[in-house]
C-alpha cells in the first residue's frame, strides 16, 4: 500500500493509476435508499419473530456493501433466525432467504423509480478531476442495480467497467468482505492491485480493500465512523471526495488540463 511518514503525512499517490469505486454512498446517495428499503424489511419481520427489533447500526453491522442475500443471511444470524435458503427466482412474498432480499430489492426499485438520485457534487467534482489525468476508472458495487442507478444518476458514460452484483454472480465471484470484485475490478482494467485504490463507505468494503494488495484504501465515512474505518483497514479517510483532489499527482495530468 502506498504509504506515509507518520499519521498526518498524506498519502503517495505517485505509482496510482486506478481508481477502483463503490457506487452507494460513494458516488451517489442511493444507500440511504437502500437503508430505508432494508428497514421497511426486516422493520415488520422481526417484530413478527418476537425478536430484537430493527435498528439502523444492524445496516452498518450486517448488510452494507455485502451481495443482497448475504446482507439478510448475515442480519437474520444475528437474531438467531434460521430459513430456508430458497432460489433468486423466489417471489418476494416467499419466506426464505432469497425471498426476503427480492422483497428488499422491489422497495428499493420502487423509491428509485419515484424519488430518482443524484449523484454526490463532490464525487462528480473529483472524476472531472480523474478525467482530466491519465486515471483509470472502475465501479465495483454489490448491488445489481449498479447499472441502473448510475444511468439514473447520469454516470453511466463514465464507466466503462463496472463489476456489479450480477456480474459476481455469473462469475462466481466471492462478494465483499471478500476483494476478489475488486480484483476482478482491477483486471478489467487492465491493472495490478498495486496501482489501484479502493474507495469505499462501507465496513464490509473497506475490509475487502485491505484484505486486498491494493496501492490504497480510502475509507468514505458517511456514517459508519472515521476511527472504525481506519480500524477496518483504510488507510486515509475523508467525508467528501473532493478532499482528494489536491493529492493527485500533477505529473499525471493530461496535456492542456
Amino acid at each position: 500500500m502506498a504509504t506515509t511518514d507518520d499519521s498526518t503525512a498524506q498519502p503517495d499517490l505517485t505509482g496510482i493509476r486506478g481508481w477502483l469505486f463503490d457506487l452507494d454512498g460513494v458516488l451517489t446517495p442511493t444507500a440511504e435508499v437502500h437503508m430505508h428499503a432494508w428497514a421497511r424489511l426486516f422493520d415488520p419481520f422481526l417484530r413478527a419473530h418476537g425478536v430484537k427489533p430493527y435498528e439502523t447500526g444492524d445496516y452498518f453491522a450486517y448488510i452494507d456493501g455485502k451481495p443482497r442475500y448475504d446482507g439478510v443471511r448475515s442480519l437474520l444470524a444475528s437474531r438467531g433466525i434460521t430459513l430456508p435458503e430458497g432460489t433468486p427466482d423466489d417471489p418476494p412474498t416467499a419466506e426464505t432467504v432469497c425471498g426476503l432480499g427480492n422483497r428488499k430489492n422491489d422497495a428499493f426499485n420502487e423509491s428509485l423509480a419515484e424519488d430518482g438520485v443524484t449523484a454526490y457534487p463532490a464525487s462528480v467534482a473529483f472524476l472531472d478531476a480523474l478525467a482530466a489525468t491519465d486515471a483509470e476508472v472502475a465501479v465495483v458495487s454489490s448491488s445489481k442495480n449498479a447499472p441502473a442507478v448510475l444511468a439514473t444518476a447520469g454516470l453511466a458514460d463514465r464507466f466503462e467497467v463496472v463489476v456489479h452484483g450480477g456480474v459476481a454472480a455469473e462469475h462466481g465471484i466471492p462478494g465483499k468482505p471478500a476483494p476478489d470484485t475488486y480484483e476482478y475490478g482491477a483486471e478489467l482494467l487492465g491493472l495490478p492491485t498495486t496501482a489501484c485504490v479502493v474507495v469505499e463507505d462501507a465496513e464490509s468494503g473497506v475490509q475487502a480493500g485491505a484484505a486486498g494488495d491494493f496501492g490504497l484504501v480510502v475509507g468514505v465515512d458517511r456514517g459508519a465512523g472515521h476511527e472504525n474505518l481506519l480500524r477496518l483497514g483504510a488507510d486515509l479517510v475523508v467525508f467528501e471526495l473532493d478532499e482528494l483532489i489536491p493529492l493527485l499527482p500533477q505529473h499525471h495530468r493530461k496535456a492542456g488540463s
